[in-house]
């Protein structure tokens, strides 16, 4: 039963007609999240499809996006939804077909949307071929193709690395009585890239779909890729310094430094050869979610700079759960402009594995939705592009659901301290009317929380929404190409205030944002700059004093576009 049901929106046009012959069009580029199996369910079963994405596209494109990034919709056993590939060059049939994907990818850049899609390529499913064959035994073609190892003399792991869905990242075969690696589930073989057979045939896989049109790859854990050949132990790592922004403060995985079994100096020569080939299809991009708590800036800046790695990275600096201060961005963005001067970020607030930011920070604070206009400011003119999650421009918070509603296989380990990342994937909230809120006609793989319903999409295409924030911030943002590829220059405005200048050429827009629930008086010399009738901002210039409401923002411009 497909019980799609549109809702009124006028479409706008999307940033192909502005990038089309920019090859460098990712730079500052906005990237919308789409997870699938919670996005449209076309075919009545319950879980988003590619047909249902392709429907859906025209939502998308009126949002002003320059892009959509696809999670995993390639044959799988389902066991990580989709991060465990059984197949690189097919879609699952949960999914549809590749020529539901080849229609998707016509509609998307019609509608003038590039396509990314994510790239799972550290490790595979058990169930792929090469892993069936490679375990067989230890002299068949692609018996180092994965990670093996033999015990220590007394049958336990090889060393002490760990998994991040807990215990150890060692998982013991019986054909081979050899140990293999697994950093994520044990049904995730990790695959051995220490073997040129290996590079050469992931870097086949990522051809298949360049020759399919897609514009770019997310790269997930991107550097997880390369371990140490000599299998050293990880050292301990001192109380003070865990954090809990890779896994949960549960997770014994937060107890080691991690410095032999990812993050290795010779990931860095197969990204270039990862880089040559998306040069061959001008106008491709990649960008690469880096998961290390300690050193995940420096770790973006080494990937990104030289312009023969991947374009850009993502860290999981803003995706703590650690508060959103403007001492926090300024140290945070001052800092990658420090490490990586010719590199490049791709920031966010949320995505399909953290608690969403409308929980996250604001849970606590008494105005959510002002909280969240003003985040959307902020993200939006930060100097990096930018990625958003599906269902944020709508504010859906965190679902909180019970034990039997659970899917994902890291909370059902860790319940109840930590309950996974099901609260961040459940079905997209179309209509405020419609059964299971126009997702699907049956039940969902998820529940769709009630509370979300008065989210809709139908219920907030009106002034004033927050929707209507998110498509006003981005019409704004590209009317404005500073935004996209200008310089950042932090000024000091006290401990409430974020203060910057984006500057590109003649021109300069400063930006001031009141990150507090109360109303800020600021005295700044600021009368070489007009104020930006066009942001629709609510702060208010007078004889250099800026008054700024609670959670409001304030943009002068100075000088001349080019």
């Amino acid at each position: 039963m497909n019980v799609l049901h549109d809702v009124p929106f006028e479409h706008a046009p999307g940033a192909m007609s502005r990038h089309a012959k920019d090859g460098d069009w990712w730079r500052g580029a906005v990237i919308y999240q789409i997870y699938p199996r919670s996005f449209q369910d076309s075919n009545g079963d319950g879980i988003g499809d590619l047909k249902g994405i392709t429907q859906r596209l025209p939502y998308i494109a009126s949002l002003g996006v320059d892009a959509i990034w696809i999670s995993p919709f390639f044959k799988s056993p389902m066991l990580d939804f989709g991060y465990d590939v059984s197949d690189y060059k097919d879609v699952d049939p949960m999914f549809g077909t590749l020529a539901d994907f080849d229609a998707m990818i016509t509609e998307a850049h019609r509608l003038g949307l590039k396509v990314i899609i994510d790239q799972v390529i550290s490790h595979s499913s058990d169930q792929h071929p090469w892993f069936m064959e490679s375990r067989q035994n230890r002299t068949n073609t692609r018996a180092d193709w994965y990670v093996w190892a033999d015990p220590k003399p007394d049958g336990s792991p090889p060393n002490n690395w760990l998994s991040i869905f807990g215990g150890s990242a060692w998982q013991w075969d019986t054909s081979r009585c050899q140990y293999y690696l697994h950093n994520f589930l044990a049904s995730q073989p990790d695959l051995n890239f220490h073997n040129p057979d290996v590079q050469d045939a992931l870097l086949d896989t990522v051809r298949f779909w360049l020759e399919r049109g897609v514009d770019g790859f997310r790269l997930d854990t991107i550097n997880f890729y390369v371990h140490s050949a000599g299998l050293e132990d990880n050292p301990p790592l001192k109380q003070e310094h865990r954090n809990a922004s890779i896994a949960p403060a549960v997770n014994p995985y937060n107890y080691q430094d991690h410095l032999y079994d990812k993050n290795q100096p010779e990931n860095l020569q197969f990204l270039k050869r990862f880089r040559a080939l998306l040069d061959e299809y001008p106008g491709t991009t990649a960008v690469g979610e880096v998961g290390d708590a300690q050193r995940g800036l420096d770790i973006v800046a080494r990937y990104t700079s030289g312009n023969d790695k991947v374009h850009m990275c993502y860290s999981f600096d803003f995706l703590s759960q650690e508060p959103l201060t403007p001492k926090r961005v300024r140290e945070v963005i001052e800092a990658f402009e420090q490490k990586a001067p010719d590199g490049w970020s791709c920031w966010s607030f949320s995505n399909h594995d953290v608690v969403r930011h409308a929980s996250r920070w604001a849970d606590q604070v008494h105005d959510r939705e002002a909280f969240l206009k003003m985040t959307t400011t902020l993200l939006l003119s930060l100097r990096g592009s930018v990625c958003l999650y599906q269902g944020e421009e709508l504010g859906l918070t965190e679902a909180v659901l019970d034990f039997k509603d659970l899917q994902d296989p890291y909370g059902i380990q860790f319940w109840p301290t930590f309950k996974g990342r099901d609260g961040c994937r459940t079905p997209m909230v179309w209509s405020e009317t419609q059964v299971n809120a126009g997702f699907s006609g049956v039940k969902p793989w998820l529940p769709v929380p009630p509370e979300h319903l008065h989210l809709a999409v139908s219920a907030q295409d009106r002034p004033g929404s927050l929707l209507t924030h998110y498509r006003k911030a981005l019409a704004f943002r590209a009317r404005h190409p500073v935004f996209a590829k200008g310089d950042i220059t932090f000024r000091n405005a006290g401990p409430d205030v974020l203060l910057f200048e984006r500057s590109m050429a003649a021109h300069t827009i400063i930006v001031a944002i009141n990150m507090t629930g109360h109303p800020v008086e600021i005295s700044l010399d600021l009368e070489a700059y007009a104020t930006m009738e066009d942001a629709e901002a609510d702060g208010v210039m007078e004889n250099n004093l800026l008054k700024l409401p609670p959670y409001g923002c304030w943009f002068g411009s100075r000088g001349v576009a080019q």
